[in-house]
């Protein structure tokens, strides 16, 4: 089963949340309709929204999964939204970013309000648990943008603080998705706390080959700028264990890249992080999240929908874009 069988899978649902999102977008301000529309149908992976259809379908499914799905797809679209403006990106799935094209002013107050709208419809879900689930998600969300911030051009960032950021910043969005799927689906506690664990590991798995990928990939094929990462001085792991392991001119020459947020030396810092071997142990450890996402299906009866998932986390890891 290949990605796109996954998502054959659940086709109706997909579009059901297509639709749930268009519906639940639409504002009576023009901007906000042309930057969100903008936004949700630049493409994309749709692969949180996806987990939440899935890991749903295969606990028994809710007719609040859609809705669900949209909420986690509004989530992670009001992030970006600001993540592109803090970070000063211009491009974006191979497009020019909302704040590139409408400014940074219009991106963050659009973001604002594809938050707000996220919760409107956490309210009409009619549950307290994933209330409380998606509110401590959100929270979890913004502290990892807050650590990211004070990781930048600090090349003494450790593998510690580097992992609190992903699983703060990205993991937490996977596995509030995977949670609230198996409280909407009346789960019992066994299986509810397995697809937490699965989402967590996804997420982490995801995050750790999209740090491989800013150093091996093509900005065409990957959907934004080569050493995006670098340009914003960020301590991603493959850096940092180039840091650990490099010769002392290696590490110069990172070093003076993260703390000046430069791309003046992209080939030199690339050409580092693959003889350390930075590369290669990022995607290891990204294996090693998958494998434990795909041992927390342990706990579910076998069906076409727990395979989708094991397919979802090799995906992740193998995937180049």
């Amino acid at each position: 089963m290949s990605f796109a069988s996954v998502k054959a899978l659940v086709d109706d649902d997909l579009r059901e949340v297509d639709n749930v999102i268009r519906t639940r977008l639409a504002s009576d301000v023009v901007l906000i309709n042309q930057i969100a529309d903008y936004i949700v149908g630049s493409g994309g992976k749709r692969l949180r929204p996806l987990v939440v259809l899935v890991v749903g379908r295969a606990c028994g499914t809710d007719r609040r999964h859609a809705e669900a799905a949209a909420v986690i797809e509004f989530i992670h679209t009001a992030t970006l939204l600001h993540d592109d403006v803090v970070d000063g990106s211009t491009l974006r799935r191979g497009r020019d970013t909302a704040n590139e094209v409408w400014g940074n002013e219009a991106s963050v107050l659009v973001g604002d309000y594809v938050y707000s709208r996220a919760f409107e419809m956490m309210v009409s879900l009619g549950s307290m648990r994933v209330m409380d689930v998606m509110a401590g998600a959100t929270n979890k969300i913004a502290e990892g943008e807050v650590l990211q911030l004070l990781n930048a051009n600090d090349p003494q960032t450790t593998q510690e603080r580097y992992f609190e950021v992903i699983y703060r910043k990205t993991a937490k969005l996977f596995e509030s998705g995977a949670q609230i799927a198996a409280i909407l689906a009346g789960a019992p506690a066994a299986v509810e706390g397995a697809m937490t664990r699965y989402g967590r590991h996804l997420g982490t798995a995801f995050q750790l080959i999209d740090d491989v990928l800013d150093y091996r990939s093509d900005s065409e094929q990957l959907g934004k700028n080569l050493g995006d990462d670098l340009a914003e001085g960020k301590p991603t792991l493959p850096l940092i264990y180039a840091l650990r392991t490099g010769t002392e001119e290696q590490q110069r020459v990172i070093r003076h890249s993260i703390e000046h947020g430069s791309t003046a030396e992209l080939a030199a810092v690339t050409a580092a992080i693959e003889s350390t071997g930075g590369l290669a142990y990022t995607a290891r450890l990204a294996r090693q999240e998958a494998a434990l996402a795909i041992e927390a299906l342990a706990e579910l009866p076998d069906s076409a929908y727990k395979q989708a998932l094991r397919e979802l986390a090799d995906f992740a890891v193998e995937r180049h874009y």
